[in-house]
């Protein structure tokens, strides 16, 4: 039973922290997007 809520527990967390990194990853993606468009309003 310990062992099983274990597995659990660590199979869960790994997929937590992959949906956080694409997450990071588009939301850097938009940052830049947002900073392109700046630079282009401004020249």
């Amino acid at each position: 039973m310990f062992r099983k809520t274990v597995l659990f527990t660590a199979l869960t967390a790994s997929f937590i922290s992959l949906a956080a990194c694409n997450t990071v990853k588009g939301f850097g993606e938009d940052v830049q997007s947002v900073g392109r468009a700046g630079e282009e309003a401004i020249n």
